[in-house]
């Protein structure tokens, strides 16, 4: 084992060796990675904030994470997966762990996977996912923040009890490994809750298994429209939750209609962990008006306009195809798609496909995901319109090339699809657009 860890002397080393402990890339159950946990005695003396939910897990942590930094408390948050780097996915009190940390922790989980020659194996997430909590554990902190990673029942952080869940939007998504319905799904996310701790849940039309599970274990259930609400116009919104209000807020950072729910969410959470985590109402203002997440519904000024969006279920393409409609007028929109092969493809093309003229569709760097022929046959598959067209290409990078290269200034240029897809466009910064010409 030493000479093992002596030859892995880099994060990308741990990584590529992570990769290849275990048979399957997704294995889910918690023996495994509790028994690897509990070697490590790995433990936390603080409150936990455990996220679940088909879309806007990522939202909600970063808007919790910004109130609670403004709040002045130290914080940690475990987010997957990450766009460019790996690092992305530990942040200390607001800074992206350092390679050199995590390696340490990613030893430590080595020593004790392997201890007494006893191994255990692990898939490449739980491996991960136990080294960041070790960095969190480490760092003294006053809250964590933990994003799961698909489900929630049987996800790799629910070994931890959460002292506040929050269950975001629950749609349609990794159906061959949480069920064919919402009912089956809700059920899975509904695992992070905990007897006597509260249960947020920001989607305002919930499964039934969400309430069920929540009176089953006896967790305090607080749900959208009945234990707490928002408002707003076009100036700015207000919530009101359990014995407390916040008026005239202005609206979150994070662009999209769909940030006033997850921002709603985020308030019923800290309502009610105020006893233990109070937070000020400035704190709460000036966390909404200063949080950041890259590629959610992401802007980037230009010409043409630059738009980058994870979104990778129907879901979120609706959600983003709503999103586009309600940017006003442009003359054309070009779309650069790429998505894991597993994924309803034709669902996500056929929501969004309204507001698009030309499609690059691009291959991305890994085996889950469809090739760009196959993402063009199905789009053929849909009919698409006459005056709309699609051309294919190796990399989001060269698909960008193209788009802006075809592009009027005046249009503007939306990526999305996957993470991979956002990811392949920002490695190097986020690019800065300027159309080389005019096209008639």
């Amino acid at each position: 084992m030493r000479a093992c860890m002596e030859a892995l002397k880099t994060l990308d080393d741990w990584l590529a060796y992570c990769e290849r402990l275990h048979p399957t890339s997704i294995d889910l159950g918690l023996e495994r990675v509790s028994s690897v946990a509990a070697r490590m005695g790995l433990a936390f003396a603080c409150p936990i904030i455990t996220v679940a939910g088909t879309n806007g897990k990522g939202s909600t942590c970063a808007m919790l994470e910004a109130i609670l930094l403004q709040s002045g408390y130290r914080t940690g948050l475990y987010t997957s997966p990450h766009l460019v780097d790996f690092e992305e996915r530990c942040r200390v009190r607001g800074e992206i762990a350092s390679a050199t940390e995590l390696i340490a922790c990613f030893e430590r989980v080595e020593r004790a996977r392997t201890q007494n020659g006893n191994d255990i194996s692990l898939t490449y997430f739980e491996f991960t996912t136990l080294a960041i909590l070790q960095r969190l554990a480490d760092a003294m902190l006053d809250v964590v923040i933990l994003e799961v990673g698909l489900g929630g029942r049987l996800d790799a952080v629910n070994i931890l009890d959460a002292d506040c869940a929050v269950i975001t939007s629950i749609d349609l998504d990794h159906m061959a490994l949480l069920g064919a319905d919402r009912e089956s799904i809700g059920r899975e996310k509904a695992g992070i809750m905990r007897a006597g701790r509260p249960a947020v849940v920001s989607d305002p039309v919930p499964p039934k298994s969400v309430l069920e599970h929540a009176a089953k274990v006896g967790a305090d259930l607080w749900c959208m429209g009945r234990d707490f609400n928002f408002t707003g116009d076009k100036q700015q919104w207000a919530w009101a939750g359990r014995g407390r209000r916040y008026a005239g807020l202005a609206y979150p950072a994070l662009r999209g209609a769909n940030q006033l729910a997850n921002a709603a969410g985020v308030l019923a959470a800290l309502t009610a962990l105020r006893e233990r985590l109070p937070v000020t109402a400035q704190a709460v203002r000036n966390g909404l008006s200063m949080v950041e997440l890259p590629g959610r519904f992401q802007i980037v000024p230009g010409q043409p306009a630059l738009i980058l969006d994870v979104a990778h279920n129907p879901h979120a393409v609706a959600a983003l195809a709503e999103n586009l409609d309600a940017m006003g007028y442009y003359p054309r929109t070009h779309a650069i798609f790429g998505a894991m092969a597993d994924k309803d493809l034709a669902q996500m093309m056929a929501r969004i496909s309204p507001v698009i003229d030309k499609w690059y569709f691009t291959d991305l760097p890994t085996a889950r995901a469809a090739t760009s022929e196959e993402l063009h046959a199905h789009w053929l598959a849909l009919r698409p319109m006459p005056d709309t067209s699609a051309t294919v290409y190796k990399t989001p990078a060269e698909a960008l090339q193209a788009a802006v290269k075809a592009a009027n200034p005046a249009d503007r240029i939306v990526v999305f699809g996957s993470f991979y897809t956002v990811g392949g466009i920002l490695k190097g910064g986020v690019p800065r657009l300027s159309a080389p010409h005019l096209v008639s």
